[in-house]
């Protein structure tokens, strides 16, 4: 892979080579990348200078945030992974365009410190904005759909499209974008939200909080590993087929909800795979149902 057009040569210094991946990931797993590029705090213009260019020598690309919701192999990415924490937040009453990169965390914060409520829910949720687009992210019975109006992506060969709510086509933890050919980036979106007490935004995120800590394990994961299926939830049929603190290797269903595996020690990511692939096999025959998973694989995964 030795591209030599001016523009591609121009952006090595942006990139790192042979990176490990696993510190920018919330399990801290994953191989090495060919090339990687972590972008600078608020510069979009070079994240979209360095995205076109890469594109334009045809080599792959995928797209990480907080690194949540995302298992890459051992044997690492080929091509360029992004690592986009970038993005501003602008703000015109009620409603805020905020860059892809921004941090579900941040956001959050930033709407109590400005009285807006309707994103109380994603004060424990790791990721950034792009990617809860992406995957309609959500808890405590509200999503990312409820609040957007719009989002703007960016495609490989220099297109930029904007998809109004209709066009994003939410469903539970997907969207349009979701099943979109890669490459693509999002760029920023347009959130809605409604003004409300600072003391009553301020005791909803303290409640999912604690519920959170009461409910979920702390440590290295992934966050939820599979999508909850109808009219039922992945942790009570994990934990009913006896699998909760079961283990391979480090890799470990957790003994306080099942749906969340945890890195316990230098785990693999073939393990943390072969686990899910596991729990998947023993619901099934337990319950006849499937899980689907909630995270993505990244990476390469052949023999």
């Amino acid at each position: 892979m030795n591209p030599d057009t001016t523009e591609w040569q121009q952006i090595q210094p942006l990139l790192r080579h042979n990176e490990p991946v696993g510190k920018f990931t919330a399990a801290r797993m994953g191989g090495i990348a060919d090339y990687l590029y972590v972008t600078s705090h608020d510069d979009t213009q070079e994240l979209e200078r360095v995205f076109l260019a890469t594109c334009a020598e045809n080599i792959p690309i995928r797209v990480i945030g907080g690194g949540a919701n995302v298992l890459v192999s051992d044997k690492g990415v080929r091509g360029l992974l992004i690592v986009n924490r970038s993005g501003r937040v602008q703000q015109e009453g009620d409603i805020l365009r905020v860059g892809a990169g921004v941090g579900l965390l941040a956001l959050a914060r930033y709407c109590l410190q400005h009285n807006l409520t309707g994103f109380e829910w994603a004060v424990g949720v790791p990721g950034t904005v792009g990617g809860a687009i992406v995957n309609n992210a959500g808890a405590h019975g509200s999503d990312m759909s409820q609040s957007v109006q719009s989002a703007t992506v960016l495609f490989g060969d220099g297109t930029r499209t904007i998809f109004d709510h209709t066009s994003l086509q939410f469903q539970y933890r997907s969207s349009s974008l979701k099943h979109k050919a890669r490459p693509f980036l999002v760029l920023d979106s347009v959130l809605q939200f409604s003004y409300a007490e600072t003391e009553s935004i301020k005791h909803h995120m303290e409640e999912f909080n604690a519920y959170r800590k009461r409910t979920q394990p702390s440590g290295a994961s992934l966050g939820s590993v599979f999508k909850n299926p109808p009219n039922d939830y992945a942790g009570r049929l994990i934990e009913a087929s006896g699998l909760k603190g079961f283990a391979i290797g480090t890799a470990q269903v957790s003994p306080v909800h099942a749906n969340f595996f945890l890195n316990t020690g230098d785990t693999k990511a073939q393990d943390y795979r072969a686990l899910i692939e596991t729990v998947q096999q023993k619901v099934f025959e337990q319950f006849g149902v499937a899980l689907e998973t909630e995270i993505q694989f990244l990476g390469e995964w052949g023999v």
